[in-house]
């Protein structure tokens, strides 16, 4: 084999450095030592105050550390997306709505932690090139993948009931396969973690409807179970309520106004405070019903 100059020149740097690693390389006391001098600091007591959140992302790792021994050993695994929803919504519909449910949910349920946002959902590329498309998305595989590897780290990290939840349709197959594969896992463990997805909070159709149409008694001109209605769009009254609650701009409610389409599926919005309160009872609505499935099936587990 022919060897050339450079990689002859190169050679005893390259077995200098591998040496000097070697020779480098703390012994099982130094990181024994290193070891006990993370764990200190690990278990060092704050000298300040905590904040008031249930986003795990927001905390300091003192502060996450003492919650968790305070008994928040419940997390939510919140999947959303980017897609397309036509002309008046942004694409980060779905994100929007995780992000006002999330903080509803968590507080409600006591003791529980929301997990950073899962804000894309999956989706194929395709091989040709469509200008203006909406997304990025994610494989299949990648997805249930992600999922799964977010579940199982929050397991490592002390929590033990870790639930997910999607507000879009798409997403439901994914969580559910995560959430199975941990199950089977950790079926043994003597530590028991539960897994679990609540396909109940993916109810605009199943809940929200009905309920503005028939408790509400708003002529929405949109069929029940569908996901467009008499305007022809990806758009529905009850979601354009809660992010609307979140923020207006995100639905171009100013926009829309000026323009004079400041409505959908034959529903004018009567104002800003009329579509944001009844956000409000969107909201309160879709969280009790999740929460009576969360609570539902909390029952149905062995006593601890």
């Amino acid at each position: 084999m022919r060897t050339t100059p450079t990689l002859l020149l190169a050679l005893p740097f390259l077995a200098a450095t591998a040496s000097a690693q070697v020779a480098g390389a703390p012994d099982s006391a130094s990181r024994a030592a290193m070891a006990a001098q993370r764990q200190a600091a690990a278990n060092k007591p704050r000298t300040i105050d905590g904040i008031n959140t249930v986003w795990l992302e927001e905390l300091t790792q003192p502060e996450f550390r003492d919650m968790l021994r305070d008994g928040y050993t419940t997390v939510l695994i919140l999947t959303g997306g980017v897609e397309n929803n036509d002309g008046n919504l942004s694409m980060n519909k779905h994100n929007i709505n995780n992000k006002l449910l999330g903080e509803m949910l968590a507080r409600r349920m006591g003791k529980t932690l929301v997990a950073p946002l899962v804000t894309l959902e999956p989706g194929n590329a395709g091989t040709t090139i469509q200008p203006g498309r909406a997304g990025p998305m994610l494989s299949q595989a990648t997805y249930v993948a992600m999922l799964y590897d977010m579940g199982n780290f929050l397991r490592s990290m002390g929590f033990t009931q870790i639930f997910y939840m999607g507000d879009s349709g798409g997403n439901l197959r994914g969580m559910q396969a995560a959430a199975d594969s941990l199950t089977t896992v950790y079926a043994s463990s003597p530590t028991r973690v539960y897994f679990k997805h609540i396909p109940e909070y993916y109810n605009h159709t199943s809940v929200v409807q009905p309920y503005i149409q028939n408790v509400l008694k708003i002529p929405e001109g949109i069929e029940i179970g569908a996901s467009r209605g008499t305007s022809g769009l990806h758009e529905e009254l009850g979601i354009d309520a809660t992010m609307a609650l979140v923020d207006p701009q995100s639905i171009r409610f100013a926009q829309r106004v000026k323009a004079g389409e400041d409505e959908i599926n034959g529903v004018k919005f009567e104002s800003l405070e009329w579509l944001q309160d009844l956000g409000r009872k969107v909201a309160e609505l879709r969280v009790t019903t999740t929460l009576n499935a969360i609570n539902a099936y909390r029952a149905s587990l062995p006593t601890p």
